[in-house]
C-alpha cells in the first residue's frame, strides 16, 4: 500500500485530495469512495504513458504471454500464423501502422502484431 500521494487523482465523488491505493482499489478518506483507477480515466501506467489492449479489452504490459485470435497470412510463408498460437514475452512498442507488439514467433522469427489480433493468455 503506498501513502497519500498528489500523483493519485482527487476523489470522483467529492473531488478531496488525500486519495491513497489500497491494494487494486483507490479509496479517499473523506467520504469512504473506492473506485478502480482505470474508472478513473487515469492510464494505469501514470499520465502520459501509453496503454495498450488486447482484443477484449485487457491491459497488456511487457514480458506477458498472447494468444493469436484469428489466423495471419505472413509474406514469404506457405501457412499463416495459425489462430490459437502462443507468443511469449512480448515488447509493447510504438509501431508504425498500428503495429504495437514485437515478439518472437517459433518457426516465423522476430515480427511485429497489431494488439487487436492477440488476447492475453
Amino acid at each position: 500500500m503506498r501513502g497519500m500521494n498528489e500523483n493519485l487523482p482527487a476523489c470522483p465523488k467529492c473531488s478531496g485530495a488525500y486519495t491513497y491505493e489500497m491494494g487494486a482499489l483507490l479509496v479517499c478518506p473523506e467520504c469512504g469512495h473506492e473506485w478502480s483507477p482505470a474508472a478513473s480515466g487515469e492510464p494505469a501506467g501514470g499520465p502520459g504513458e501509453q496503454v495498450v489492449r488486447d482484443a477484449v479489452g485487457n491491459v497488456l504490459a511487457d514480458g506477458d504471454t498472447v494468444t493469436v485470435v484469428k489466423a495471419l497470412k505472413v509474406k514469404g510463408s506457405p501457412s499463416g500464423i495459425k489462430a490459437g498460437t502462443k507468443v511469449r514475452n512480448i515488447r509493447l512498442v510504438d509501431g508504425v501502422d498500428g503495429h504495437d507488439i514485437d515478439c518472437r514467433i517459433d518457426g516465423f522469427g522476430a515480427m511485429q502484431l497489431k494488439s487487436s489480433v492477440v488476447k492475453k493468455a
